[in-house]
């Protein structure tokens, strides 16, 4: 493989970019009119644009993303996360052009993304499941007998897709009917599928996951947990490694029932396998994602390996040199995604000029970025500026160091989600390790947020007044 085009913009493709050209790879960028002065399209080797600024225009149009392909003899695609990432239709029609993806089969695209198809695969396997009906459905009366077998609260979820769309959570019987008709509606409009099916809604719930990676040769190893239990709207904002929960019992079993359900789909590749654990500890399968996360570096930091590397080395054909009993944890890891969000205001989309955009550095600092002072946020694309990830021998260290990091960020122009970020991490049921995906409708609030700045702007002013009467008292004459 000596040449290779990246299917996606900003800090994936420069994060993949990055690993092919260590390897001694070629890269290709792909770019959108939007995108035209973006950072990865200097990066790569070559740069070829692909369609006007909307996603559907360009980075969604696999056809025209072969084209190029193969008009500049690339070997491989790797479609980062998002786009066309999962898409079985555009992993076929890259492997028929002769160019290898550098993901899974479309089989297991297919088959794992839906939920329902999902949970069919890994019955064979025994894999713990969340009680509820394992096939769509349509109709309120045989939801609201479903309902009262299983109690309420219910959870209906969209088959398809992701991101929390088509997903409601249900507390009693009069409000079943309006709310699955606003998930069907909503399922429909996001994958163009509106099948969707009822489980059991697990309280207190945590969102565990973990990574595995497969080669061709049937060998399938995890690389142990990632928590992602601090989300808004059912999409995460903090992650760690390794969880502050987990014994190295419940990390074993969980490990081995990702290891099946990557087997139960003939997997190849890098993919990672959810999990809801509950209050008493109990794990259950929830689905898999059947690409890079964007959360793998906290587990790069912990493992102390390249995943992207091995992606390629996997879809080049080669087996894996690495088994299971050579991965231990090392230190712990946190990772921020840096969103041009407001939190003081619901988390909606804030879009305009970096005016000043300067990264933090240092031991134990690792930024993977897409943007630089002067750009535009532009409007068509999810508003994630940069990954903070930090690095610590062990937890405590490494919330501290992301600490530090915020507070050496300079952003500009745009509101982000770096405030939130801090007050993850100096809230203490995070730091406690006592919290699940209900921390932030729990904890947080713009009005929490203000009532923490405004204390720490007090706080620095007593500091300062201490310093300047300390100082004052010192230069004072001997005789004044």
């Amino acid at each position: 493989m000596k040449k290779i085009l990246v299917a996606n913009r900003g800090e994936i493709a420069i994060r993949v970019m990055r690993t092919a050209k260590n390897m001694g790879i070629k890269t290709v960028a792909v770019y959108s009119e939007a995108d035209r002065n973006a950072p990865h399209v200097r990066f790569a080797d070559e740069a070829v644009c692909i369609g006007p600024p909307p996603s559907a225009e360009s980075y969604l149009k696999g056809s025209r993303i072969i084209e190029e392909a193969r008009r500049l003899g690339v070997d491989g695609i790797h479609p980062g996360y998002g786009f066309l990432s999962e898409n079985a239709e555009f992993a076929e029609e890259v492997e028929k052009n002769n160019i290898t993806f550098i993901g899974p089969g479309s089989k297991a695209i297919r088959i794992m993304g839906s939920k329902l198809a999902a949970k069919e695969a890994v019955k064979t396997y025994d894999i713990p499941m969340v009680p509820g009906i394992d096939e769509a459905i349509s109709d309120v009366g045989q939801a609201r007998e479903i309902a009262k077998e299983i109690g309420f609260p219910i959870l209906i979820k969209a088959s398809a897709g992701g991101g929390g769309k088509g997903m409601r959570i249900v507390e009693n019987d009069k409000d079943l009917e309006s709310q699955m008709k606003m998930a069907i509606s909503e399922a429909t409009a996001a994958f163009g599928d509106g099948s969707v099916f009822i489980e059991k809604y697990v309280t207190s719930p945590r969102h565990i996951e973990i990574q595995v990676m497969a080669d061709k040769h049937g060998n399938v190893i995890h690389f142990f947990e990632r928590e992602c239990s601090v989300q808004r709207r059912h999409q995460k904002v903090v992650e760690e490694a390794p969880s502050s929960v987990l014994s190295p019992e419940l990390r074993e079993a969980m490990g081995l029932a990702a290891v099946n359900v990557a087997r139960s789909c003939d997997y190849v590749g890098a993919g990672t396998v959810e999990f809801l654990l509950d209050a008493d500890h109990n794990f259950y399968f929830l689905e898999m994602n059947t690409r890079l996360q964007v959360e793998h570096p906290v587990t790069e930091l912990i493992t102390g390996v390249d995943l992207v590397q091995l992606q390629i080395e996997v879809a080049r054909g080669e087996e894996l040199t690495i088994q299971q009993e050579d991965l231990e944890i090392q230190g712990h890891a946190l990772e921020l995604r840096v969103y041009a969000e407001d939190p003081m205001n619901e988390f909606l989309p804030s879009v305009g000029k970096l005016s000043t955009y300067e990264l933090p550095e240092g031991e134990g600092i690792r930024v993977d970025n897409g943007f630089e002072q002067g750009m535009d946020v532009p409007i068509y694309y999810d508003p994630m500026l940069s990954k903070l990830i930090t690095y610590g021998r062990n937890r405590e260290e490494a919330m501290d160091k992301m600490i530090h990091a915020i507070n050496n960020y300079r952003i500009k122009g745009v509101e982000t989600t770096l405030s939130f970020g801090k007050f993850v991490c100096e809230h203490p049921a995070f730091r406690s390790g006592h919290f699940d995906t209900h921390f932030v409708k729990n904890y947080f609030s713009g009005e929490a947020l203000t009532a923490t700045s405004e204390d720490e702007t007090r706080l620095a002013a007593l500091v300062a007044l201490t310093q300047y009467l300390k100082d004052r008292k010192n230069l004072r004459l001997p005789n004044s």
